[in-house]
């Protein structure tokens, strides 16, 4: 059995339509949405609605974490739009979930980011494709549990959720053999991101349940340049399977 894992895919279509070649199935980690492209400026909503410059300055602002300023320059940039905030963001997520969701494989179990809507997806999820959220599958014989979204944090991204919510998410999995998650454990090694220079939130709920179930595989993105990219806790590997948008590839997993 061989399954192809991807996450923080952030508008890269054309890999992903073929991040599914020579697997059984494809999982998806989340961040489907592209809104901001931290290595690119030109690239993404908020570029597209105000402009390089802009989001330039509000990565600049964000990378310093000037977050207050970055929230009031967002107020002012937005205040002068012709339309809603929520209208303009929606209309744009739609066109880029079109595209993406349209190019997964078949089959793909897929689970949100931080950056997702999960309000949109039934809408673009074809018969392929199977959203998992504090939910458990079984493929060739193993046990995959799936727990979506963030944590609440300054960037107030549209998925994130309380601590107590997740970790209920997590609690109703049980013992799994491979945990899929948006974020990852609670480790400052897996959490640090060594460009953006700080770290990101990861789950306590999720290293507790690594340490008490001891699941083979904890698989994970959300930090795109990690201090470390895979590293043991006790029986288990817990793996950051890469920035998809940047990437194009895939981590394989075969047993």
């Amino acid at each position: 059995m061989r399954v192809h894992v991807v996450s923080d895919v952030h508008g890269n279509t054309g890999a992903l339509a073929r991040a599914g070649d020579g697997a059984d199935a494809l999982i998806c980690l989340g961040d489907l949405v592209l809104f901001l492209d931290y290595a690119d400026h030109s690239r993404g909503i908020f570029p597209d609605l105000f402009g390089v410059a802009n989001a330039d300055r509000i990565v600049e602002l964000r990378t310093a974490r000037r977050f207050d300023e970055a929230r009031d320059l967002g107020r002012s940039l937005w205040a002068g739009l012709a339309v809603d905030r929520e209208t303009a963001i929606e209309a744009a997520v739609r066109r880029q979930y079109a595209e993406l969701f349209a190019a997964f494989p078949a089959p793909t179990y897929a689970t949100y980011g931080n950056v997702d809507i999960p309000t949109l997806w039934p809408e673009y999820a074809g018969p392929g494709t199977t959203v998992l959220d504090g939910q458990r599958i079984e493929l060739g014989g193993l046990t995959f549990g799936f727990v979506g979204g963030g944590l609440r944090t300054p960037m107030r991204t549209p998925y994130e959720i309380g601590d107590e919510e997740y970790a209920a998410k997590v609690e109703a999995l049980g013992e799994v053999d491979v945990l899929c998650s948006h974020i990852p454990p609670e480790v400052p090694d897996l959490t640090y991101d060594t460009v953006a220079r700080r770290f990101e939130r990861g789950s306590r709920a999720l290293l507790d349940a690594i340490r008490r179930t001891r699941p083979r595989y904890s698989l994970f993105g959300h930090v795109h340049q990690p201090l470390a990219r895979r590293m043991r806790i006790g029986a288990t590997e817990c793996v950051n399977v890469g920035h998809f948008a940047a990437t194009g590839r895939p981590f394989a997993l075969e047993w």
